[in-house]
Order: C-alpha cells, then sequence, then structure tokens
C-alpha cells in the first residue's frame, strides 16, 4: 500500500520559515508527479506546488519566488521549503503523488501569525 507522511507543520510568525517533508512508501521516483496542496479554513484546496519525474517544477503565482519544491532521493522524500511566510499561507498542507492513480497525506498544519 502507498502511503505519503507529511511532517514540518508547525507555528511560525510572519516573515519567517518553515520546511516540510513528506515520506514515501515506495520510491518517489514511481511517482509521475508529486505536488503540495493547501486547504485553508472555509476555502477550497489549492495546488501550491508540483513537480515532475524529470524535475521540472511549477508554483501557484501567490507562493512564486518564496516556497520551493525539491525531491530528495537519498532520504525519498520530496520538500517544500517555504520562506518569507505571510499569514494567508496559514492552512492544512497535504502531500500528492500521481503514480496510476492519486496518493495522499493526511497534513500537516502551518500556522503563520504574530
Amino acid at each position: 500500500q502507498v502511503r505519503l507522511v507529511e511532517s514540518g507543520g508547525g507555528f511560525v510568525q510572519p516573515g519567517g520559515s518553515l520546511r516540510l517533508s513528506c515520506a514515501a512508501s515506495i520510491n518517489i521516483f514511481s511517482f509521475k508527479v508529486l505536488a503540495w496542496y493547501r486547504q485553508a479554513p472555509g476555502k477550497e484546496r489549492e495546488l501550491v506546488a508540483r513537480i515532475t519525474a524529470g524535475g521540472s517544477t511549477d508554483y501557484a503565482d501567490s507562493v512564486k519566488g518564496r516556497f520551493t519544491i525539491s525531491k530528495n532521493m537519498a532520504r525519498n522524500t520530496v520538500s517544500l521549503q517555504m520562506d518569507n511566510l505571510k499569514s494567508e499561507d496559514t492552512a492544512v498542507y497535504y502531500c500528492h503523488g500521481a503514480s496510476g492513480r492519486i496518493y495522499q497525506g493526511n497534513g500537516t498544519l502551518v500556522t503563520v501569525s504574530s
């Protein structure tokens, strides 16, 4: 069974940084696409960033220049480095992987507040 497990969420002040990680139960290069989505209270889930098997990346306009998605082969993880965080980044962040079907983790909460 394929599992994705997120970690790294927490509380941070505006302007701060957090690094989210998603550990997969299978080789991450088995996924055609790995992505981070987020869902804020009362809002729909939205794509934050994605990375293809070939390493191409794509970001939501709201996070461009602040967030970086990357894969770590040695740790078999996909990470989301989040810098210059804003209050509007507060949400539950989910890891998604596409490998024949879509797999999703349980999410990790990020709270940005002063």
